[in-house]
């Protein structure tokens, strides 16, 4: 909910406007193991779903010697975090703590070569010098493995943290979706590591009698899970890679992670960002239907209304159901309109740190904006990513050049969506057919990501365009 990917040494942070707003469902972080993807990548991910700032900035490689103090930011390596907030129970929220997540992320990215060791940093700052966050879920990636870190505080006058962290196995994929995940600790396995105070905070404070298994996903849940360790999303997206499973929406539990039933092209996981469940049984737009008059071709009968579309507002969902009760039975999508921005990081171990590591960021809806890419070893980024546009409105920032025919498209989505998609998989082909994969050179991965960037500009300024001349005098 609150934070940005961050490449060490060359640091990409965006940082929350506001750090305690929860608004329930903020975030989804999709992982994938290197032997599960089809080509070896190691997958993090990460939509910022609320109103949080969309502008980006490099921080430049430094090297710290010993007793250097942070101010509470060394070479390129491949480490990312993706993030995801479950809140958990406000009486163990401590604001006097020094670290939010976004502070451990910070640290973390530019001191750790790998997750293993960017986890045991990040668990052992936090439990000394305090954590004052709400429950939070860092997705931890280097080139080689994928972990879920989860942690929250002690209490509300308690200096310190409790937090567990578990490896997606290489050959799974896992998915994190404003929820805690972990339930069982072994602190005897290689894959799991957790702060040595976990099962005493939870009986202190009420969360655990303790009696029986320690579960920490049950110990530390939110009301509004209704007891689960997943939502609809972590339901969709796992049900998708393993079908045959037999995953149910009334399971109390489902696992941590799943083994694929085919390797995992990257592009797939783009995909499933853009994801509404259309033609699913959760479908929103299935029930806000129209007359079709009989013709030559088919009998009278309702067919979907141009307008419908899986990003309705609250107002516009309430009049539809107040019309015709049931219309409109809200679900949380994938992609939804309020995201700030979006990445999906590939890890890549048989390439060089430089172009090895790719952030492929995407602004506002991840349901129809492009991705573009940046890699660990650039040194810049188009200047329009500079400024926010999140609470003013800035023609020529980064923001509004998506912003303006995104919108404009959910007039009439089901007449807009099939050319929003083929400009979507036309930029995302030209960009990953021209992937660098000899040249480093910092000046090549800039123009790489700028050329990339500017084509999409054009494309949606062309949409913009389209879309104006078709809406302006209503259709």
């Amino acid at each position: 909910m609150k934070k940005f990917l961050s490449f060490i040494a060359i640091l990409l942070i965006s940082v929350p406007l506001f750090s305690q707003e929860f608004d329930g469902d903020c975030c989804t972080s999709i992982m994938v193991g290197r032997l599960a993807s089809a080509d070896g990548s190691v997958i993090t991910s990460h939509t910022c779903d609320g109103r949080y700032r969309t502008w980006a900035q490099w921080e430049p490689a430094a090297d710290y010697a010993p007793g250097t103090m942070h101010q509470v930011l060394r070479g390129t390596k491949q480490l990312a975090i993706g993030e995801t907030t479950f809140v958990g129970p406000d009486t163990l929220v401590n604001e006097a703590g020094w670290f939010t997540i976004e502070e451990l992320e910070r640290v973390a990215l530019q001191r750790c070569t790998g997750a293993r060791e960017a986890i045991r940093l990040m668990g052992s700052l936090a439990e000394k010098y305090g954590y004052g966050d709400s429950g939070e879920c860092l997705t931890v990636a280097d080139k080689n493995e994928v972990w879920q870190f989860e942690i929250v505080g002690i209490g509300k006058d308690r200096i310190g943290a409790a937090w567990v962290a578990k490896r997606v196995p290489d050959d799974h994929v896992a998915v994190s979706a404003n929820i805690p995940r972990i339930g069982k600790i072994d602190r005897k396995s290689k894959d799991m590591m957790a702060s040595s105070n976990v099962e005493k905070v939870a009986i202190e404070n009420g969360l655990w009698d303790g009696k029986g298994e320690f579960v920490f996903w049950k110990a530390f849940n939110c009301d509004y899970s209704k007891g689960r360790n997943f939502s609809d999303r972590d339901y969709f997206i796992l049900n998708h890679f393993a079908p045959s499973l037999g995953l149910t929406y009334d399971m109390p539990e489902l696992p941590f992670s799943v083994k694929p039933e085919k390797p995992v092209d990257f592009r797939e996981v783009m995909a499933l960002y853009r994801e509404t469940y259309e033609g699913t049984d959760f479908d929103m737009t299935r029930n806000v239907r129209m007359a079709r008059p009989a013709n030559k071709e088919h009998p009278a009968d309702t067919v979907v209304s141009p307008v419908a579309n899986p990003w309705l507002t609250t107002t516009m969902r309430n009049t539809l159901n107040t019309i015709a009760p049931g219309t409109v039975e809200f679900r949380r999508t994938v992609a939804v309109a309020w995201c700030a921005y979006s990445h999906i990081t590939q890890l890549r171990n048989w390439l060089p740190d430089s172009i090895g590591g790719i952030c492929w960021l995407s602004l506002d809806n991840p349901g129809q904006s492009p991705r573009i890419p940046v890699f660990c070893g650039a040194t810049a980024l188009p200047k329009a990513y500079e400024t926010c546009g999140q609470k003013q409105y800035v023609p020529d920032c980064a923001l509004w050049q998506f912003r303006r025919a995104n919108k404009l498209a959910t007039v009439a989505w089901q007449s807009t969506k099939k050319g929003f998609l083929e400009e979507v998989l036309r930029l995302e082909t030209m960009a990953i057919e021209g992937l660098p994969v000899t040249d480093s050179s910092p000046t090549l991965l800039n123009a790489y990501t700028d050329g990339i960037y500017q084509e999409a500009v054009r494309s949606w300024k062309a949409l913009e365009e389209k879309y104006w001349l078709k809406f302006g005098m209503g259709f």
